[in-house]
């Protein structure tokens, strides 16, 4: 690509700026991060010449690719010398996703992340071109072919942190330039911060690693450079009203301990920290030239060096002067001084006085940040200032108040005792400040081990700053394969949270489009629902046809786990398959258990082939059913999986014709005959018949502990309404059971829901066979189609019982069986009579219709077809 040839970024800025995620900055500091084309902080505008210069046009004629969703077990640790360089709030180690790229792609392919976080997905697209010696051994070991080579990238992020983050992470720059240039600014900050951080070294501190005081020998030596220094918070006893250090009060230092209940020093009553209020005081802070309060805090250790020796000290009383004299300061370079954001994350500090960015640093270290921060800001070499902003901002967190001692280990070693927590702002009681300066000379050697892998290109990776539901600068069927990692609902603020590294680059998010529960931003699930599906929809129309989107996902709540899965169904993927990556052994493992839900998940779907669109479209998919369901079965993995069995198989076709708007066929029963007629059954699951011979020979080749896996019933995730607790028995029913054990096993998966589920009992009464005192699946087709019809039966009776309540009454209806419901809107649906649809819909809670992607797509096409 010639970049002479593109337009200036300058030039395009207005054009930008109508696109969804466009930050909040002036034009200037946008540009300034940039690094167009390669990246830009704001959407990219070069993203169509890349893949027009290094993607292949879908061609549905010559199109040959095949694939089966990748499965099964990866042991990958985030602890390696690439993830370890920037510290992220979210992170995938990207030796996992090399397994899943490898699989799906060949070198050359485009992928693409439309939620990137820190870049991990093209470094592993990356790292494809060389991996080590036991990287590619472990990968040919779960690959049945392997082509080494780069894969291209497109990463795509809201966050200007995150994108900026991203596109450090995806290039390597000179080690030895890198080095040097960092080398010089460390002197420049140290010949005019160096004194901030010396201490007066007594013959009172302890040596760190012996325990021993300091030798007449070493104080000869009398100044050391401080390491970090332990802070308290200062409280107030309820009963006395005096002040004192929490450090001083509550731990006990024999045990090394922090204590539930102590005695106040002054009164001597029993307190908690619960009980007590923080000190505060008032003082000036000229950074935004008024008066502000903040939490009183008292220095209660200094860990320092003389020459390689280490030694902790109380404060004396120059270590105090110095901390005032430094507080008296102003600071002559750039320091942000935002108020925080609107958010409960970002003003949970407000009643402490910390109300604005620079409140989350010390002066001490505020200074000596703003130092880096203007040396870097003069350097000419475009590739060498931005690793030096990479290394500034990945010390920011380590050098900021949410540094926490973590009491045990400073008493019992064990391990370091000054660690970050992320995910929140929360700041500790007992914090650490660490040096800015010794962070700065470690981070520099992290990122140059970033630097020795020469796969790392600007050529093989581009970088957006915009939001997922708007991807209009990219063309229709570009990608080759997605790797996502979307945002978990309300577990992470993240905007909230990248303002601290936000503030510093100058460029901040613009959270309108960011998918999150967030009250404070007006978002429910509804609201995170829609802005996934719309996401969701985009990367449909990006990604090739009969291609694979693999989405890893954390949330403890199946209700968000559910609202992924109808947002990709509502796009148009149709999922293939359900993993789960423990996270304690940073394993992916192919089979789900019961509960999961602690474990990061996986799901693999793909886009339908573009004949096979077209064709439904062209026939409004009559006379398809089997068609559908034989690319379905195509894409599925020849074992046990629960995309094979009659329920899902029935649910996908069932989603997939009243998404398009087509008219439905088939109900439960004939749906199983379609089945009989044309495909094979084996345990439950059904095959293509050159699948079920593949399937006995996969079964045949399997231990009798992994056996037992298949028959437990494990890979339904959640049992959370009636339709997943008889897949769930339909499972758990590989041979008959008695109804103790079947209670057992179900009350172990089922999880707490508003939905009327049937008595375990009568699901079991009703769906199964009782014989010789246990409970098996149906056998024969006579037995299939008794069950079948009695059921049916069952859910008329309830469908009728509820549109009677919505016709005839005035109250909204409560405790709705949902496959009654389901049931009753697919025959309505049928006859066309919409009507009833939206009488029942218009009698219903807000919550029990978006309780499920089911019931919403009858509603809306029901809505649709009367306003026409």
């Amino acid at each position: 690509m010639d970049e002479d040839k593109l337009e200036p970024l300058e030039d395009l800025l207005d054009e930008m700026r109508e696109i969804e995620g466009f930050p909040k900055g002036e034009d200037e500091d946008i540009l300034e991060l940039s690094d167009p084309p390669y990246y830009t902080a704001c959407p990219n505008p070069y993203l169509d010449d890349f893949i027009g210069e290094y993607g292949t046009e879908y061609d549905p004629e010559s199109d040959d690719y095949e694939r089966k969703p990748f499965v099964g077990d990866i042991k990958e640790s985030k602890r390696d010398s690439i993830s370890l360089a920037h510290k992220y709030v979210t992170k995938v180690p990207y030796k996992a996703i090399m397994y899943f790229i490898m699989h799906y792609t060949k070198p050359g392919d485009i992928v693409f992340d439309g939620f990137a976080g820190s870049g991990m997905t093209g470094i592993a697209a990356q790292m494809c071109e060389n991996p080590s010696e036991e990287m590619q051994k472990k990968i040919e070991d779960r690959l049945d072919s392997v082509e080494y080579g780069a894969r291209k990238a497109v990463l795509n992020e809201l966050s200007p942190a995150a994108s900026f983050i991203t596109s450090n992470y995806n290039f390597a720059c000179n080690e030895e330039e890198l080095k040097q240039k960092a080398e010089e600014i460390i002197a420049k900050v140290e010949e005019e911060c160096g004194w901030v951080y010396e201490t007066n070294h007594v013959k009172e501190a302890t040596d760190t690693r012996t325990g021993k005081q300091a030798t007449l020998f070493d104080i000869e030596k009398n100044k050391g450079k401080i390491n970090h220094i332990i802070w308290s918070d200062m409280f107030i006893c309820p009963y006395c009203e005096s002040e004192f250090v929490l450090w001083e009060e509550a731990i006990d230092h024999e045990k090394g301990e922090m204590q539930d209940e102590f005695k106040c020093s002054s009164c001597n009553a029993e307190i908690t920290k619960k009980e007590c209020d923080k000190a505060k005081e008032e003082y000036y802070d000229n950074l935004i030239g008024e008066k502000s309060i903040r939490v009183k805090k008292s220095p209660v250790l200094i860990d320092y060096s003389v020459g390689s020796k280490r030694f902790e000290k109380k404060p004396d009383k120059d270590d105090l002067e110095l901390i005032k004299k430094i507080d008296d300061i102003t600071i002559p370079y750039f320091t942000p001084n935002y108020r925080m954001p609107e958010g409960k994350e970002s003003r949970r500090n407000d009643k402490f006085g910390m109300t604005h960015i620079h409140h989350f640093y010390t002066k001490r270290n505020l200074y000596v940040l703003a130092k880096f921060y203007n040396e870097i800001k003069k350097i000419d070499n475009k590739r060498i200032k931005d690793k030096l902003m990479f290394i500034f901002t990945s010390l920011l967190l380590r050098s900021s108040k949410k540094c926490i001692v973590h009491v045990s280990n400073f008493f019992h070693g064990g391990g370091g005792y000054v660690t970050t927590i992320s995910g929140n702002l929360y700041i500790p009681s007992f914090r650490v400040e660490t040096s800015v300066i010794e962070n700065f000379k470690r981070r520099v050697n992290k990122t140059n081990k970033l630097n020795k892998y020469k796969q790392l290109k600007k050529d093989n990776a581009r970088v957006n700053l915009g939001s997922a539901t708007d991807l209009s600068m990219i063309p229709e069927n570009s990608f080759d394969y997605m790797y996502i990692d979307p945002p978990f609902g309300s577990n992470l603020m993240y905007s909230e949270l990248n303002f601290l590294t936000d503030s510093w680059l100058q460029v901040i998010e613009n959270n309108n489009s960011e998918a999150i529960i967030n009250s404070v931003q007006n978002k429910d699930l509804v609201d995170y629902n829609n802005l996934m599906e719309q996401s969701f929809k985009e990367f449909y129309r990006i990604l090739k046809p009969n291609r694979w989107i693999t989405i890893e996902f954390n949330n403890s709540k199946a209700t968000i786990w559910n609202k992924i899965q109808e947002s990709l169904t509502r796009a148009g993927f149709i999922i293939a398959q359900v993993a789960v990556l423990d996270k304690d052994s940073g394993s992916f493992v192919s089979n789900v258990s019961p509960g999961a839900v602690k474990n990061d998940l996986i799901i693999n779907a793909y886009k339908p082939k573009k004949e096979f669109e077209d064709k439904f479209l062209k026939t409004a998919g009559e006379g398809l059913e089997a068609d559908f369901i034989r690319q379905q079965l195509e894409h599925l993995p020849v074992e046990a999986n629960i995309e094979r069995t009659e329920q899902m198989l029935y649910s996908k076709m069932l989603a997939h014709y009243v998404e398009n708007g087509f008219k439905i066929q088939y109900n439960a029963n004939n749906f199983y005959q379609l089945l009989h007629d044309s495909f094979i059954e084996r345990d439950g699951y059904w095959f293509l018949e050159e699948q079920a011979d593949e399937y006995d020979r996969w079964k045949a080749s399997l231990k009798l502990d992994e056996i037992e896996d298949i028959k437990e019933g494990n890979q339904v995730m959640f049992v959370t309404d009636e339709k997943s607790a008889l897949t769930w028995l339909h499972n758990f029913l590989d041979e008959p059971k008695e109804y103790s054990e079947i209670y057992t096993g179900y009350e172990q998966v089922v999880t707490k829901t508003k939905d009327l589920i049937p008595e375990l009992r009568d699901m079991l009464d009703n769906n199964f066979v009782m014989e010789d005192g246990k409970y098996r699946r149906p056998q024969t087709k006579e037995e299939r189609q008794k069950i079948e019809e009695n059921r049916e039966r069952e859910l008329e009776r309830a469908w009728k019982d509820l549109l009677d309540k919505a016709k005839n009454g005035r109250r909204k209806i409560k405790n709705v069986r949902k496959e009654a419901l389901i049931h009753g809107f697919t025959k309505c649906y049928q006859k066309e009579n919409y009507e009833d649809i939206i009488t029942v819909a218009d009698r219903l809670y807000k919550s029990t219709l978006r309780s499920s992607g089911d019931i919403l797509d009858f509603v809306d096409i029901a809505r649709m077809k009367l306003d026409q």
